[in-house]
């Protein structure tokens, strides 16, 4: 008895009706055992190759990982490609020709599944692939949304990214929302990050030491890359500048670079916390706001 379609269990259980048919009814139970274990033999040489086939698939994308980094793009082929290997394995075997043959037949499928695609599950798919071919981001991005969320990406999957906030939370993000917000990325090429900043001097201090100390502190920290140039026969080799004049306090200014991996938050302690050490070890005072009080009292007659 011939049977085109249907599933391969289905197929397998017509032609073992078949053979049991075929078979005298004094060796139907001998005949029954084997098709049993023929059937268990069947299941896990079935099961084995496809373990097999999933650990091939992970090996191969941990060596892609190890050339590659963890980038979005290989977490987003990977998670396919497991999907498309589980419909391949599991689902199509269940169903067979038949599932393949309604969904690509029947209008009525296809019109449900183009109305699905607007769904919140299908768009977000779809903005994840779009994020792993484009890339506005990858893992290990620092990058801000339009909205003022800031964090670390740390992975995608085929419904969300996952960023890692500043007190290390995590925060989840439907992809089509992380690919429809203007994004900041603070990690974006190759070209180092820099950082302003502004240091409060006092009236009476020299400002030639003041720059000296400023500049000489941060060029040998070990997060900057600033490297100390300064000529004091060249404008443009300076790297410290006098700002402003500020009601307490002479303001100077610098611009320090640092590589990609450093946090901006880590740089800005660093630098903060070694200029002040510092200007205070080379007698440079730091201003503070304060408040002279006078009270007038009125000379009591005699």
């Amino acid at each position: 008895m011939e049977n085109s379609g249907g599933s391969i269990f289905q197929r397998l259980s017509v032609e073992i009706n078949a053979f049991l048919k075929s078979v005298a009814p004094e060796m139907r139970d001998s005949a029954i055992a084997i098709v049993i274990i023929d059937i268990i033999i069947f299941l896990i040489l079935y099961i084995v190759l496809f373990i097999i086939i999933m650990w091939i698939k992970s090996k191969i994308i941990a060596r892609f990982k190890d050339k590659k980094g963890n980038s979005l793009t290989i977490q987003f082929l990977e998670k396919i490609i497991t999907i498309a290997l589980i419909v391949y394995f599991v689902v199509l075997p269940l169903g067979g020709d038949q599932i393949a043959r309604s969904i690509l037949g029947s209008t009525a499928v296809v019109a449900a599944i183009v109305g699905f695609a607007a769904q919140d599950a299908i768009k977000d798919m779809f903005a994840g692939l779009q994020i792993s071919i484009y890339k506005p981001f990858d893992v290990g991005s620092r990058i801000a949304f339009e909205d003022g969320t800031t964090g670390v990406v740390e992975s995608m999957t085929l419904r969300h990214v996952v960023l890692v906030m500043l007190d290390t939370t995590r925060l989840i993000i439907p992809n089509s929302k992380a690919n429809s917000m203007k994004i900041i990325n603070y990690s974006y090429g190759d070209t180092p990050k820099s950082v302003e900043f502004r240091f409060p001097i006092s009236y009476d201090s020299d400002l030639q030491k003041a720059k000296d100390v400023i500049r000489k502190t941060i060029c040998e920290n070990p997060l900057s890359l600033n490297k100390d140039s300064y000529d004091e026969n060249e404008p443009n080799s300076r790297s410290v500048y006098f700002l402003s004049l500020d009601n307490s306090a002479l303001i100077m200014g610098a611009t320090v670079q640092f590589p990609m991996n450093i946090k901006t938050e880590v740089l800005k302690d660093e630098i903060n916390s070694a200029v002040f050490t510092a200007l205070n070890e080379n007698g440079i005072k730091i201003p503070y706001n304060q408040i002279d009080v006078t009270v007038k009292t009125e000379d009591s007659g005699s």
